[in-house]
């Protein structure tokens, strides 16, 4: 991976829009061309940082992902900010769409209509080996089209074979945590669950709706 100069990030930070960050500083910045900087702030050590760059796994995952049918971020291109600290970045164009927790925000009432398609999806990542520790609605994206699509996919693994019964629950226990830390406890996630446990003709309705 190529090292960015410090004036092209600097350009990049000036002229973008920052929608993430932490007391380390900025994780996601809009830039002004559409595409979006994802800069990878790591608690690894260096060494470890540099043998697996935070920024070529989450492009791997993002290829991983388009060769299961999975919509998600069309990577640009994956580089260094700071090699010597393993920091890593990438540039990638985001997914068009709205999360799943904005719609149920802004519209909580209309969630209902969702659910069949939504389980139908969280069942698809399953059956085709995607355990997705940070799946949660806020990375779940709804799309024009009504497809969704997985931003935010460092946290992934790919496996041969669908999730063992066991994987399948602790996903949907993270899944139920989230809503617990986010304040989300009226998000009908029963109903979900149980949409999900019934066979695909069942809810094939609600795609695209």
């Amino acid at each position: 991976m190529r090292i960015v100069s410090a004036q092209e990030l600097e350009k990049w930070l000036g002229n973008g829009q920052v929608l993430e960050k932490d007391g380390r500083g900025p994780k996601v910045v809009a830039l002004d061309d559409g595409r979006f900087l994802k800069i990878f702030h790591t608690r690894r050590h260096p060494l470890l940082a540099r043998l697996q760059p935070a920024a070529q796994r989450f492009s791997r995952n993002a290829g991983q992902l388009g060769q299961r049918g999975i919509c998600t971020p069309q990577i640009v291109e994956t580089f260094w900010l700071d090699r010597a600290a393993g920091l890593s970045a990438c540039l990638y164009h985001p997914l068009p769409g709205i999360s799943v927790e904005q719609l149920y925000r802004q519209a909580p009432q209309q969630i209902a209509d969702l659910l069949p398609a939504l389980a139908e999806f969280i069942r698809h990542l399953h059956e085709r080996g995607i355990y997705f520790r940070s799946l949660h609605l806020g990375n779940i994206i709804r799309m024009p089209d009504g497809q969704f699509g997985l931003i935010d996919i460092l946290d992934l693994r790919c496996r041969q074979g669908a999730l063992s019964a066991w994987l399948v629950r602790r996903n949907l226990c993270h899944l139920r945590h989230y809503l617990e830390r986010r304040q989300l406890t009226d998000f009908p996630l029963d109903t979900l669950c149980e949409l999900y446990r019934r066979p695909v003709c069942a809810s094939a309705p609600g795609k695209a709706k």
